[in-house]
């Protein structure tokens, strides 16, 4: 993803946050049955999308909500930033549960918003763009133009592969996040993300020169973002002529050595959507290590919702991550068909993440969070930016969690 200079943020006045406590106890709503957790967290993201419409409407529709600005005020993603497509992809969501057609009217209005961004080549982020609106929005509906959508993204994103080093580039070394930090290729576990794209839009031509990338790019991150404990750096960087590796940092993590939680979370689930769609053993044992090592880490609390960094420490309150936490859970959620031994396991943590999700601590109430469904996310901890607030990418894949587990 891109750093936070790369949005435009847009305010005005809704409520503030609340704090993060740390001890968090599930306890407001645990007799529920599994079904009326769903119906409840669907019901109440009717009321909040509803209230959050209501004043994008008053600013711009070209424009989707992104999280909450330090001041309460409400945070806009301009077309081309990496979150832009999560608010449509949510909306496709709300439609698929509720199969209510007013919920796809306003998904369609805010995907073909985007209409433009399957071009973007200046950063690896397309597939975050695409995938996620048009790609859900094609799934739901065979819509044809959605379809092409996706393809022309998908070779935007493979006109960033690098062939030298077998990986996809994320940042070109102009951008202004990165000047002054010494890198010359750089790639970030986040563009395990983006692979999808790549394997949805051989099916969708059955040129598998985009699948070959995606294999490519996952066989060789295996190789040199994983340290021998199955925790990820946040950032490799190769020599741009040999392929060789330059450097391992963390940019977004504690320290370059530490495990920063939603890296983390995005490689399990990059690894598991790389086997369900390539059907290489390689990248199913590369997400089952991962797996064990998030779920027997003795540095994630009981509930299950990690600090934004495993190894955070710090003399002041340490803040959780949800969105870390749901993509953990539609992760695992999705992990769990492919594994059959360990099964169990995976439903049972996954189930954990979302019961405390869907609790009074995490979960927003009616018209408060900006309109927003989750709290306590961290953004860019190290910016100041959107630590403790609502993400939208926290409700994208929460929402898609609860779907995959009602589907099971």
């Amino acid at each position: 993803m891109t750093l936070s200079i790369r949005f435009i943020a847009i305010t005005i006045s809704i409520l503030s946050l609340t704090s993060c406590k740390n001890k968090v106890e599930v306890k407001e709503h645990k007799a529920e049955t599994k079904q009326e957790l769903i119906d409840r967290v669907f019901s109440l993201t009717e009321h909040q999308y509803d209230y959050l419409i209501s004043r994008i409407d008053t600013i711009s529709q070209l424009l989707n909500p992104r999280s909450l600005n330090n001041d309460g005020s409400l945070r806009m993603a301009y077309k081309q930033d990496w979150t832009c497509g999560f608010f449509p992809g949510s909306l496709w969501y709300l439609y698929e549960q509720t199969k209510d057609n007013k919920w796809k009217i306003e998904a369609e209005k805010f995907t073909e918003a985007l209409d433009s961004a399957q071009f973007v080549k200046w950063n690896h982020d397309v597939g975050f763009m695409i995938q996620n609106s048009f790609g859900q929005g094609y799934r739901l509906t065979g819509n044809e133009t959605y379809k092409q959508a996706v393809v022309d993204a998908a070779k935007s994103l493979s006109t960033r592969y690098r062939p030298v080093a077998k990986v996809i580039q994320s940042w070109d070394t102009d951008a202004p996040w990165i000047q002054g930090k010494g890198l010359d290729m750089p790639i970030i576990i986040d563009n395990m993300m983006n692979l999808n794209l790549l394997y949805q839009a051989t099916k969708h031509t059955a040129d598998s020169t985009f699948s070959n990338i995606a294999n490519a790019h996952a066989t060789t991150t295996i190789k040199n973002q994983y340290r021998p404990d199955y925790s990820c750096y946040h950032i490799i960087d190769y020599d741009h002529i040999t392929g060789e590796v330059r450097k391992k940092v963390n940019f977004q993590g504690f320290a370059d050595e530490s495990a920063w939680a939603r890296g983390q979370a995005w490689g399990l689930y990059g690894y598991t959507e790389a086997y369900k769609e390539s059907g290489h053993k390689i990248f199913l044992e590369q997400a089952k290590k991962i797996a064990d090592y998030i779920m027997n880490n003795d540095k994630i609390p009981n509930d299950n919702i990690p600090n934004w960094d495993y190894d955070a420490v710090s003399a002041e309150e340490i803040p959780r991550d949800a969105s870390a936490a749901a993509i953990v859970a539609s992760a695992l959620l999705e992990l769990q068909a492919f594994d059959l031994e360990h099964k169990k396991e995976y439903l049972d943590y996954a189930e954990t993440i979302l019961r405390t999700l869907s609790s009074d601590e995490y979960l927003s109430q009616k018209n408060e969070n900006g309109g927003f469904i989750l709290k306590h996310s961290v953004g860019n901890f190290h910016e100041n930016n959107e630590t403790d607030a609502p993400l939208n990418y926290a409700d994208y894949y929460y929402l898609e969690a609860l779907i995959r587990w009602s589907n099971i």
